[in-house]
């Protein structure tokens, strides 16, 4: 095992990128293949080679001696990132590590989860190995946000430049805060939780140029984002998906009053779980930087949504996010 200090650190040079982490993430027993360093004024040392175990009195020691943070390689982030992903569910419910921080790593680590489904090449259908890795992240974050205060805790981390990695994960966490409310069972959350997170996959049928568009898009180009929800349902449909995630993936575009796509549904066809997510899509959208519009703070979209969607959305379920946000001390 490595010493807690060491005895002859290797020197690396700051022409090595490194980034900061908590010591909590990196030194836990069952190591990752990434190495440790601290720092020592303009220079960093190595702390500990791939795979060495550690336990908290490593981690004291590092503590007492104001290492708040240690430091890993950026080439080796793919690595870090597995471990972190690995031990995800325990570090989101571990109470020795301050809750903003757990907030900050949930964030961070469910973008990175989300951005490889929407920025890889996708084949037709989503491959069960990615959605395995999916279904285990949206569980483990229906636990986490079943925390006191997890979006208060969450609200100053989430930003809103619009992308769609970061879009769908934002859904994730409002349609969740909302469903949470009714009472269903986790097993329930996780499956909407799916839908919310998967809801907008079939805009990777969508080329780039009208997904990023800065101006008005034309008819044919209208026409080709509302065919998104459709492909969605496409490339998800071997999964195994509850009725429910795939609604909310299909229709999460439909409307109260018939107005929406693909369908045209109206009113009590549009099941609870997509009107949640619905609200929520619309929410973070206008709240969001686009590459056509400008981003609103939160008051105002909630008043934009209020005074000129009122026929479209339920407003029993706006209200209850209105709660929500302002129990949270979002708006």
């Amino acid at each position: 095992m490595t010493q807690a200090v060491p005895q002859a650190p290797l020197l690396e040079e700051l022409s090595h990128d490194f980034f900061p982490v908590l010591p909590s993430l990196a030194l836990r027993s069952n190591r990752g293949n990434f190495d440790i360093y601290i720092r020592c004024d303009d220079t960093f040392a190595l702390y500990a080679k791939a795979g060495d175990s550690f336990t908290e009195h490593h981690e004291t020691i590092l503590l007492n001696n104001g290492r708040k943070s240690v430091y890993i390689r950026r080439d080796q982030r793919p690595e870090f990132f597995e471990h972190l992903v690995t031990h995800l569910g325990e570090t989101l419910l571990d109470e020795s590590i301050p809750r903003p921080a757990r907030a900050q790593i949930f964030y961070e680590t469910s973008l990175e989860i989300v951005e490889e489904i929407f920025t890889g090449e996708l084949p037709p259908s989503l491959d069960r190995g990615t959605f395995d890795r999916v279904f285990e992240f949206v569980t483990k974050g229906v636990s986490f946000l079943t925390l006191e205060n997890s979006l208060q805790t969450m609200g100053s981390i989430i930003a809103h430049d619009y992308q769609t990695y970061s879009h769908s994960l934002h859904v994730f966490v409002y349609s969740q805060l909302i469903l949470q409310t009714y009472g269903f069972e986790e097993r329930d959350l996780v499956q909407f939780g799916l839908g919310a997170i998967l809801h907008d996959i079939g805009k990777k049928k969508i080329p780039e140029a009208i997904l990023t568009k800065p101006g008005k898009l034309s008819t044919v180009e209208r026409q080709y984002i509302n065919t998104h929800p459709v492909h969605g349902a496409g490339i998800c449909a071997s999964l195994p998906l509850s009725q429910d995630a795939l609604n909310c993936i299909l229709f999460h575009h439909e409307k109260l009053d018939g107005s929406g796509y693909p369908c045209g549904l109206k009113d009590e066809d549009i099941p609870l779980p997509v009107r949640a997510v619905t609200i929520a899509d619309i929410y973070d959208a206008i709240r969001s930087t686009r590459p056509y519009s400008e981003g609103t703070d939160a008051f105002r979209t909630l008043r934009i949504m209020k005074e000129e969607m009122a026929t479209q959305i339920d407003m029993n379920v706006f209200r209850r996010f209105i709660r929500i946000l302002s129990g949270n001390s979002v708006i």
